[in-house]
């Protein structure tokens, strides 16, 4: 049996450069082209990491510390999802969703393809170029 059910599309977003390009490349060439019927579903996808991982093994007061670096990781992940909305707008994709899902990117961005069923995962370059790879 057939279905008419769009395949999805996961894109990892985070505060770089890279990744807002990679997002505003996908737009233009997977969205925009089809403004009032896009191929894929599009989930966009933004890993906080934990406090904790964020501060790392830590001595004493480490814990004091902890409540500061999370709200600062919150403020992060809210200008990263504001800006990914943003981009959505201007390009007229209103439907994606938006993700903010707490963990490593990696295991993150590998959880929701599969979660998402995803056909395709759009990351943008990690930014090391030629020299230092």
């Amino acid at each position: 049996m057939a279905t008419s059910e769009k395949q999805a599309m996961v894109v990892g977003i985070d505060d770089s450069e890279h990744s807002m390009y990679a997002l505003e490349w996908t737009l233009d060439h997977f969205f925009a082209p089809f403004a009032s019927n896009p191929p894929f579903k599009l989930f966009i996808v933004h890993a906080k990491p934990s406090a904790s991982s964020a501060v790392g093994l830590a001595g004493p007061g480490a814990a004091d510390v902890l409540p500061c670096v999370d709200a600062d990781l919150k403020k992060i992940a809210a200008r990263v999802v504001e800006k990914a909305k943003e981009f959505c707008l201007s390009k007229s994709v209103n439907d994606a969703v938006v993700e903010v899902v707490e963990g490593d990117a990696r295991n993150v961005l590998c959880e929701a393809v599969e979660r998402h069923h995803a056909s395709i995962l759009v990351v943008g370059s990690h930014g090391y170029g030629a020299i230092k790879r």
